[in-house]
């Protein structure tokens, strides 16, 4: 004998919840209106594909929340869908300055949208940055990686290419073997010798990076160019290594001298800043007494006392380009034409008329 069910048991019930289909690389093309091979190229880092269809496909893949699936793309390439970057840097250094978070994150913009991570290491020698390589191929842990800081005489290309390991050179040109991706240093650094020259200044010094990298040695020689060019003599140089501390001693160096400089170039802000600060110790007046100029336009350079003059790259863009270009490789491709935004030359307090020349225009003016 069949007892009667429980209340709800055996009843109809409501239907189980369709599960929502997977969206598709079909899908993202047919809302970009495109072809299939397109959102491909596109997420696949290759060119061939307008500005315009990409940022259709770009957009159709975020309204329909769909990224290409990375651990099929991996395993069926045999790939880590990795990139690599080693920064060989002071660790006090690189808790100041934004450069390399700026250029993390122009990186990650765009390899977000094609499935492949960064893998960032940080080491404290030469030694251990050429172990970080070697485990990268070894243990087949990146695709390729940004090289940057090139050096005169640079020999990771060479060691990088013995490994079978792709690389994008971050810097200024050099103009032998590959061609870095970077942007115009020394244009930055002749405006700013003219703009000060155009001020009247003639004692023009500088405080250079290591003289062993190559962005040190193109700023250096475009701030020692710029002076013979103007007509101006030969102005004074002292190496630093692109810390506060360091920049703070080279300023006092260049103060100390009996005809010291009236304005003063730095290799970057974070020098600058501390040239500012080691200026204002000892009673002299930024910009009325010297004229200081950085290179990097840092989100604090517009808000210290004086605002910094500064040299402005975009370093977001810059690190966008270089990923675009890595992933190009790495997949077999040729990248595309590299179009970089140029520098801008960023005029604010921390410079004037060299002393004189200023007390005369205010006099003419009253």
């Amino acid at each position: 004998m069949n007892a009667t069910p429980p209340d709800g048991v055996g009843a109809d019930r409501p239907a189980s919840p369709v599960l929502q289909r997977k969206i598709t690389i079909g899908d993202v093309a047919a809302r970009a209106g495109v072809s299939k091979s397109a959102v491909s190229f596109v997420f696949n880092g290759r060119s061939g594909v307008g500005e315009e269809a990409r940022e259709r496909i770009l957009e159709a893949a975020r309204a329909l929340e769909w990224r290409p699936d990375a651990r099929a793309r991996a395993l069926s390439r045999s790939r880590a869908q990795a990139l690599g970057l080693v920064i060989r840097r002071a660790p006090e250094l690189l808790s100041t300055d934004p450069f390399f978070p700026q250029f993390v994150a122009g990186v990650e913009s765009f390899l977000s949208t094609v499935g492949y991570a960064l893998v960032l290491q940080v080491v404290d020698g030469e030694e251990a940055e050429r172990e970080a390589y070697s485990r990268f191929a070894h243990e087949a842990r990146v695709d390729g990686v940004f090289l940057t800081d090139l050096r005169v005489e640079d020999e990771r290309p060479a060691e990088l290419a013995g490994l079978g390991m792709p690389c994008v050179l971050l810097g200024s040109g050099t103009g032998e073997g590959t061609a870095p991706i970077g942007l115009d240093d020394a244009a930055g650094i002749r405006r700013a010798v003219r703009h000060l020259h155009a001020l009247g200044h003639e004692r023009i010094a500088h405080v250079s990076g290591s003289d062993r990298y190559v962005h040190s040695r193109v700023r250096r020689e475009a701030w020692a160019s710029e002076l013979a060019q103007l007509g101006l003599r030969p102005g004074t140089v002292v190496e630093a290594d692109f810390t506060g501390a360091a920049g703070a001693r080279a300023t006092h160096e260049l103060l100390d001298d009996p005809e010291p400089p009236t304005a003063i170039i730095y290799a970057n802000d974070i020098m600058a800043i501390a040239g500012i600060s080691a200026a204002i110790d000892r009673g002299v007046r930024v910009p009325h007494d010297l004229s200081i100029i950085g290179f990097d336009d840092i989100p604090l350079a517009p808000y210290i006392i004086p605002p910094l003059t500064t040299v402005r790259q975009d370093v977001f863009q810059w690190g966008n380009a270089c990923a675009r270009a890595l992933v190009s490789i790495v997949e077999g491709n040729e990248p595309g034409a590299i179009e970089l935004p140029p520098v801008e030359f960023i005029v604010r307090g921390s410079t004037g008329p060299v002393r004189g020349q200023g007390e005369a225009i205010i006099e003419a003016a009253g």
